[in-house]
């Protein structure tokens, strides 16, 4: 079974009163979820508590998906960006970078799966290596303004499609290439100004 088909399945024993059904949406779904509130809060712990608000949010609005409009995800990364959205405007942030100086969290939760599974054949340097370049990424990744951040997350970490992330941030699929293509170059010059510093 599709995955749409399966999230469409899930949607409907929920609504009818399954609780199992919201137990499988809250596991298929909250690492993705964490992910995009982590590199948008760039801490665990307000990681954290966004992932909750967004699950509190879904729950509440599960009534008003609709599959004929497109895929769950879509949807739930739609429900997730407006709730970034409206907190950093809470927050009175107009760029999100007052995390700058935070360690990268320690929590698992943090890093994506394919990111914990340990290569056997790597040394302990390289490791370090490799975990050095992720925390300097997401610490440039926190100073792009956030609509070049959000349009690089969801396509380059989140890996959506132009139609997908179009759809999410609600403007034309040219402004989702323009700001990728800006985000990425902004991310590309700072990396190379902090690898500059480094040598």
């Amino acid at each position: 079974m599709e995955d749409a088909q399966v999230a469409a399945m899930l949607v409907r024993r929920c609504i009818a009163g399954d609780a199992s059904a919201w137990e499988e949406i809250v596991q298929r779904y909250h690492r993705r979820i964490y992910n995009i509130c982590y590199r948008f809060a760039g801490s665990g712990d307000d990681a954290q508590d966004l992932t909750q608000e967004v699950f509190i949010k879904m729950y509440r609005t599960l009534q008003s998906y609709d599959v004929e409009r497109g895929a769950f995800m879509t949807w739930v990364t739609t429900i997730t960006r407006n709730l970034l959205v409206d907190h950093f405007r809470k927050s009175k942030q107009d760029r999100m970078t007052d995390s700058l100086d935070t360690p990268v969290s320690e929590h698992e939760d943090a890093m994506p799966l394919s990111e914990q599974i340990h290569d056997g054949a790597q040394t302990p340097d390289a490791r370090a290596q490799s975990r050095e370049v992720k925390e300097t990424v997401h610490k440039a990744l926190q100073k792009l303004s956030p609509d070049l951040r959000e349009a690089v997350i969801l396509r380059d970490l989140q890996d959506m499609d132009y139609k997908e992330i179009a759809t999410v941030l609600k403007v034309p699929e040219g402004t989702v290439k323009s700001r990728i293509n800006r985000g990425r170059a902004e991310l590309a010059r700072l990396l190379q100004r902090t690898y500059k510093q480094v040598m």
